[in-house]
């Protein structure tokens, strides 16, 4: 009787709050170059460290571009374009994303598929020109790295990255390699349908199932599934392991 794991990347293996960041203020300038051509280096070191407070919210990358917009937004008064943002907080971004981001993406008028690809883009320019520059964005929490290197256990990478970047960050930064049919990330379907994909498998039957998400929201959407009865779920937000089977 052996085991399953089926790991999200970001915030479970990888902290990649900094290069997150600093992706989505490059491709936020490039976005909108009108809004954020006179921004200048202290403002930007502010969004900054203000998306790393909101990332527990990012379900996607992409979302991470209208972040960067919406603080923006919420400093400078005389670029405002959205309803929300006038008196908004990181607080109130954290309580209410679900609810804000439909909004900002309508009187933006914008296009998530976009946002999507211009992300993905900003994010190989950046490794292209300046790999060591775009690793040191990244680090794999203690222990990770020797974890995934030594596991008995059989291992998948379900996440909402591309799945590119989560391949190079394995292989560059911990030194592992892991085949690509085990990395499912942005554009191979709903985290709920990959694993139900998994759970069917015949070289998986008999297998413990465990899936260990960072974000308790998403991870609560996975378990009102009633198909995947037989996962054992785990969250590790803020840091701290629990199991949310019986949430």
């Amino acid at each position: 009787m052996g085991h399953l794991y089926a790991l999200d990347f970001d915030g479970v293996l990888c902290d990649t709050c900094g290069e997150t960041a600093i992706s989505a203020l490059k491709a936020a300038k490039l976005r909108w170059p009108d809004l954020f051509g006179s921004v200048d280096s202290s403002t930007e070191d502010w969004i900054v460290e203000q998306m790393i407070k909101v990332r527990p919210v990012v379900e996607t990358g992409y979302e991470t571009l209208l972040l960067v917009r919406l603080l923006l937004e919420t400093r400078v008064p005389s670029i405002r374009k959205s309803s929300v943002a006038e008196g908004l907080t990181v607080e109130g971004i954290l309580e209410d994303w679900f609810k804000l981001k439909p909004i900002v993406m309508e009187e933006w008028n914008e296009n998530r598929d976009d946002l999507i690809d211009l992300f993905g883009k900003v994010r190989d320019d950046w490794l292209e020109n300046d790999f060591a520059g775009w690793i040191q964005g990244n680090r794999f929490y203690p222990g990770v790295a020797d974890a995934l290197r030594f596991a008995s256990s059989k291992v998948y990478i379900v996440t909402t990255k591309q799945g590119r970047f989560a391949d190079a960050l394995l292989r560059e930064l911990a030194g592992i390699t892991i085949p690509p049919e085990r990395i499912y990330g942005l554009g191979t379907g709903p985290k709920v349908e990959t694993l139900k994909k998994l759970q069917k498998m015949p070289e998986h039957q008999g297998l413990t199932l465990h899936f260990v998400e960072d974000r308790i929201a998403a991870l609560k959407n996975v378990i009102k599934e009633p198909e995947l009865d037989n996962w054992e779920f785990v969250s590790s937000e803020l840091g701290v392991q629990h199991s949310e089977r019986e949430g």
